[in-house]
């Protein structure tokens, strides 16, 4: 039985905290990949910023962070999925406490195309918040970029992301979609929040949304053509006042997809 047979709406006042559902979903199961070590990611951001990530080995990396001539640096634990041959998406945590720092970013060798996002807290009439700042840019210097795309909108997507936690999301317009826990820790809440995709691969889509009531930001690449989702949630849990950083990956099915009738188009 789901959250679809026995659970009615629950007021924002009676929901659990980020951190219910770390036990649902498990460890993220996808292998790291080692094809990194050695190799290193330069990129400068249109705002003259520029990031430089070496990975000195397959699981540890040096970053270091310029901008308006301020440079600041360290070292991180990181993991890289090869999502797809050549295309990898790489997380690593940087910062303690409220200065927590979960980095993403979808790296595509084939095109040298890359995104990154960086999700961060803030401070909002006296409540931490969570926001992320994405930038773009070409390990090969060239202007292909990872562009916004619409071909979401219209499709119902069911996420199994373990045996115990199953979600939907149903993808409204290009900047918002309405996700719905179907089972799981989260079971019978569901809410309508930002989002904004962006075409890396045929079927392969960098996905991003931002929760109103918890404290979310999830960054993952949502791959239709291999039916599964790679990606992270990284979130503030209020109760026990530490960030809460949840990788995951899923198994997905296309439930429907909507198509409005023609008269929709007629003014």
């Amino acid at each position: 039985m789901t959250s679809a047979d026995i659970q009615d709406y629950i007021p924002e006042d009676q929901w659990p905290p980020v951190s219910t559902m770390l036990e649902g979903f498990g460890d993220q199961t996808l292998p790291a990949s080692p094809a990194l070590a050695g190799t290193s990611l330069s990129l400068l951001d249109e705002d003259g910023s520029k990031a430089e990530y070496i990975f000195d080995n397959e699981s540890s990396l040096t970053w270091t962070l310029s901008r308006d001539g301020d440079k600041t640096g360290g070292t991180a634990d990181y993991k890289a999925i090869e999502a797809r041959p050549g295309i990898f998406i790489i997380d690593f945590i940087r910062g303690e406490g409220s200065a927590t720092e979960n980095v993403t970013i979808i790296a595509d060798r084939n095109t040298g195309a890359t995104t990154t996002g960086v999700s961060r807290f803030v401070t909002v009439d006296g409540r931490t918040r969570s926001t992320t700042d994405f930038s773009q840019a070409n390990t090969e210097g060239s202007s292909v970029r990872h562009q916004r795309s619409t071909a979401l909108v219209g499709k119902r997507i069911y996420y199994r992301y373990s045996d115990v936690e199953t979600y939907e999301h149903i993808y409204l317009n290009p900047g918002t979609f309405t996700w719905n826990c179907i089972r799981g820790g989260e079971a019978g809440l569901a809410d309508t929040d930002r989002c904004m995709t962006w075409e890396v691969a045929e079927d392969l889509f960098i996905f991003f949304w931002t929760e109103k009531v918890m404290c979310v930001e999830a960054v993952l690449l949502v791959d239709l053509r291999e039916q599964r989702s790679i990606g992270r949630m990284f979130g503030w849990d209020d109760p026990a006042a530490e960030p809460v950083v949840l990788p995951f990956n899923s198994r997905l099915s296309v439930l429907n997809t909507t198509e409005y009738p023609q008269d929709f188009h007629k003014h």
